[in-house]
């Protein structure tokens, strides 16, 4: 489908979405959060797409929902149509963690309210060195409903979690990557590159093994639910033509070729 609030292509294996917004720092509208949903659900399905990258145009990453299209929203009176627009912006956050593709953000500038969320929802993050992530929605009388309060204590405990959720402040890119939110700050304005080379990375590995790994990457699960269900994706993975020829790369110690378009 044409989009017009973000940009979607597919370059060399990965899927590259970025909210085309700048001049708002990549707020988004109702139209945008239908295009993401669409853009991120195609990545998930598209057998030519490895990896997903996300990011926005111009210096912001995401600022959140678009405050000028709140007011006198019919929704606000009407609770199944809130429930409706919250759950297209919840299901970016579904798509980015639970779907089966590994997920890259390049946080190239302000990550705030669900813009901070759809960076968190994410596997990895890349951030500029002055982007910050922060947990807008207490400042402005809201609660984390998009996800934030589901995905920080996962990512940084509970302890901190409620620290960086109740305050609402910023986490700068040195914190972040202390605190493990970041795999790696871009000093040279070059987020999008390194996250690419991230992305190329995950992106030139084993598909099936990275999917089946994504998924079984989950720390609500008992070991029990666990060890069955790495039986299933390891007995899939075994039957893999790219585990057959990423041993024998092993053995005969080359660079694995699989077979690919990209």
């Amino acid at each position: 489908m044409p989009y017009n609030k973000i940009d979607y292509d597919i370059v060399d294996g990965r899927a590259e979405v970025f909210i085309d917004r700048p001049d708002i720092m990549n707020a988004f509208d109702e139209e945008t959060l239908l295009e993401l949903n669409e853009a991120l659900q195609d990545a998930m399905t598209d057998d030519d797409v490895y990896v997903v990258l996300l990011s926005g145009h111009g210096r912001g990453f995401c600022s959140g929902a678009d405050v000028t299209s709140m007011d006198g929203r019919e929704d606000r009176e009407k609770k199944h149509l809130y429930g409706s627009h919250l759950w297209l912006v919840q299901n970016v956050d579904r798509l980015l963690y639970f779907g089966q593709k590994p997920t890259i953000a390049a946080v190239n500038g302000p990550a705030v309210g669900a813009g901070c969320d759809f960076a968190l929802a994410c596997d990895m993050r890349v951030m500029d060195d002055n982007a910050f992530l922060r947990q807008q929605f207490v400042n402005i009388g809201l609660v984390p409903g998009d996800g934030g309060a589901w995905l920080l204590p996962r990512l940084v405990g509970e302890s901190k979690a409620k620290e960086l959720i109740l305050t609402g402040r910023d986490i700068d890119a040195d914190e972040a990557e202390v605190l493990g939110l970041s795999v790696e700050t871009a000093t040279d304005g070059d987020v999008v590159e390194r996250a690419r080379d991230l992305a190329n990375e995950l992106r030139d590995k084993p598909a099936l093994a990275m999917q089946n790994t994504k998924q079984l990457i989950d720390t609500s699960q008992s070991f029990e639910d666990y060890t069955q269900a790495a039986l299933e994706a390891q007995w899939k993975c075994v039957n893999d033509p790219e585990h057959t020829e990423a041993v024998d790369a092993v053995i005969e110690g080359r660079e694995p070729a699989f077979d690919r378009d990209y």
